[in-house]
């Protein structure tokens, strides 16, 4: 009996390494690229400033915009380019919808599929371009602060 206990455990062992190498395989796949491993379907945020440097628009207090819609410039997100739509309603920013943005890989589709409305809300809720990064969508966070920012400039 004691030799089946033994090869049952080792059995055990080993399963649980390839598992483990397995893992780290993927992982080391990821690692160097722009793109980062989610171990869920969560989305985490982190805070940031804005990637270029000129006046904010977000110093206006809220209510402060004029109404209408504005089309924001179009930014480089890497792995393509970003455009946004701010809709401005009774002096606040009412919405923001994506005009252009990397969609040509499917990794790119599945990190602003879960980016652009994060980003987004986001945005609404500050009333401003200032919004923090996604976490593992850096670049498209990046673009959209640019985009929005020049779209509520013109506000």
């Amino acid at each position: 009996m004691e030799p089946v206990k033994n090869l049952k455990r080792n059995k055990g062992i080993l399963v649980a390494g390839f598992i483990m190498a397995s893992s780290m395989y993927v992982l080391s796949q990821y690692v160097g690229s722009a793109q980062a491993v989610v171990a869920s379907n969560a989305v985490l945020v982190t805070k940031s400033q804005p990637a270029f440097s000129v006046s904010s628009p977000s110093n206006k207090t809220a209510g402060s915009y004029a109404d209408g819609t504005y089309t924001g410039s179009v930014a480089d997100a890497y792995y393509g380019k970003v455009q946004v739509q701010a809709t401005v309603t009774r002096g606040k920013l009412a919405d923001v919808q994506f005009l252009q943005y990397p969609s040509s890989q499917s990794t790119s589709r599945s990190i602003d599929g879960r980016a652009m409305p994060i980003l987004a809300s986001e945005a609404i809720a500050a009333q401003s371009s200032s919004v923090d990064i996604v976490s593992g969508a850096t670049f498209i966070s990046q673009a959209f602060q640019q985009s929005l920012h020049s779209a509520l400039a013109q506000a």
